[in-house]
């Protein structure tokens, strides 16, 4: 029997999974929770990343980077399903980059494209009580602000119950310590559960 993607291409959800990584840690939680979308044979997990943000008005990122995962547009979000972002924590915050990308979101917010949309949000720091749950949080905010569904990890999922890293109710996280090292057993499993749960709240609400 041919594989559901292959048949059914046309009418895939495409969650959307944006997010900014500087070293590499929030890069990493984002393949793997492009894995959880996928495991629901409707969805199709689009990964998105952001560029730096320069103190220098005169210095621009390239529009296109020279390879991996293409930038973020704001227009991305019209096309999804479902929303996920993805940040490292500073100062108990999320970084700029985001924050930046967020802002110029107000024309989706004036026309209500993000309304209903089911929305989830993912961190990584260096230090186990780096403030995860307020990057988490801080997040979330401007996902409520558009309208969207926020909803995080279950308990039913094990690994919020097993951890001793990363991994909260608020969304999936990672304790990255000062080498960035890699994502745990239960980080990893809190990551692809994310993504499930955002794929299949998708294919409930279409």
């Amino acid at each position: 029997m041919a594989d559901l993607r292959s048949r059914c291409s046309i009418s895939l959800h495409k969650i959307l999974i944006v997010y900014y990584s500087r070293h590499g840690s929030v890069a990493r939680m984002a393949e793997q929770i492009s894995i959880g979308v996928d495991s629901n044979q409707a969805c199709e997990a689009v990964l998105r990343c952001l560029p730096e943000v320069s103190a220098n008005s005169e210095q621009r990122e390239p529009s296109i980077p020279a390879q991996g995962v293409p930038y973020a547009q704001v227009s991305d979000l019209e096309d999804c399903a479902g929303l996920i972002i993805g940040s490292p924590g500073y100062f108990g915050n999320m970084a700029a980059p985001l924050k930046y990308f967020l802002d110029q979101t107000s024309p989706l917010w004036l026309g209500g494209s993000m309304i209903g949309k089911p929305g989830g949000v993912f961190t990584a720091t260096s230090s186990q009580h780096g403030g995860q749950e307020t990057v988490l949080t801080s997040m979330m905010l401007p996902l409520l602000h558009h309208g969207m569904l926020v909803t995080g990890i279950p308990y039913s999922e094990p690994a919020l119950n097993q951890t001793s890293s990363g991994a909260t109710p608020y969304g999936a996280s990672h304790v990255a310590g000062q080498q960035g090292q890699p994502l745990s057993e239960h980080e990893t499993a809190a990551c692809r559960a994310l993504g499930k749960r955002i794929a299949d709240l998708s294919c409930r609400i279409a």
